[in-house]
């Protein structure tokens, strides 16, 4: 059936790496992924398989870098929202309680099994920001990684920019624009964007303690329509699709992607939106 990954198909890292390189993952370069094991289909080793494939592409000057997000030690987040959707009073302020503040090192990210993977695979540096860190691999880690501030979650001291300065490639794979963390940057660079306050648990001098700042509201809603438009109104070739394993992929300049989000934007969203 259409849409449906044959789950029977069992899909080997060099077929995988040569499946890669053909859709134009550059040797060497900057990449960024988000991705869909689902859709990819089975592997020898499940998401190991894969980062290897994507390491193998990249070659040893590459470098391979996830989102690895972490919304549960926040109360101002969608999926908090959602989660206390119905609870009384007292089993807010218990769940609360039991929201365990971020740590670089332990807190698992809510990216998805091949984020999960990066951040715990051998010489994985993560971004320290309790709510939008990364993880990357490879030869300009450290200079991705570093310099997170804490009270900005993807603009200009994230490691959004300096991919952006690295002229990374994007990677979907199995997924799509919906997903697509780059175009957040452009939410910082249009003319006045919009602000808001973030609350989160973090750990200050060894004590577990509630954090607020203030950065730039973060908005997602209407990414899938903003990446139908640069698909299509972008020169032919701009996006790059194919396969790889079972999943439909393309692939991207990240500077190419977050220029096109920064016109497009105050052109389709409502001011203050």
């Amino acid at each position: 059936m259409k849409g449906c990954v044959d789950l029977n198909v069992h899909h080997d890292e060099a077929r995988l790496t040569a499946q890669l390189s053909d859709l134009g993952v550059q040797k060497g370069g900057a990449l960024m992924v988000h991705a869909s094991l689902r859709a990819i289909g089975t592997t020898a080793d499940g998401p190991a398989t894969v980062v290897r494939a994507l390491r193998s592409a990249l070659g040893p000057a590459g470098t391979l870098t996830v989102p690895t997000f972490t919304p549960a030690n926040s109360d101002t987040s969608p999926e908090y929202l959602e989660r206390v959707r119905g609870l009384d009073e007292d089993a807010v302020a218990e769940l609360r309680a039991t929201m365990a503040p971020f740590d670089p090192a332990e807190t698992p990210s809510t990216m998805g099994l091949l984020a999960e993977t990066v951040r715990q695979t051998r010489g994985a540096i993560r971004s320290e920001h309790p709510q939008t860190s990364f993880a990357a691999l490879g030869e300009e880690a450290a200079k991705i990684i570093e310099n997170h501030h804490p009270d900005c979650h993807l603009g200009e001291d994230s490691p959004l920019a300096r991919l952006y300065d690295l002229h990374a490639q994007v990677l979907l794979l199995g997924v799509g624009f919906n997903v697509c963390t780059t175009f957040h940057l452009a939410e910082y660079r249009v003319p006045r964007p919009v602000r808001r306050r973030y609350n989160c648990v973090i750990t200050l001098d060894g004590q577990r303690q509630w954090w607020t700042y203030e950065d730039v509201a973060l908005n997602d809603g209407d990414f899938g329509t903003l990446g139908a438009d640069f698909e299509r109104l972008t020169p032919a070739g701009t996006v790059r699709t194919g396969r790889v394993g079972s999943a439909t992929a393309r692939l991207f300049s990240l500077r190419k992607a977050a220029d096109f989000a920064q016109h497009w934007l105050p052109e389709h969203r409502p001011p203050g939106r």
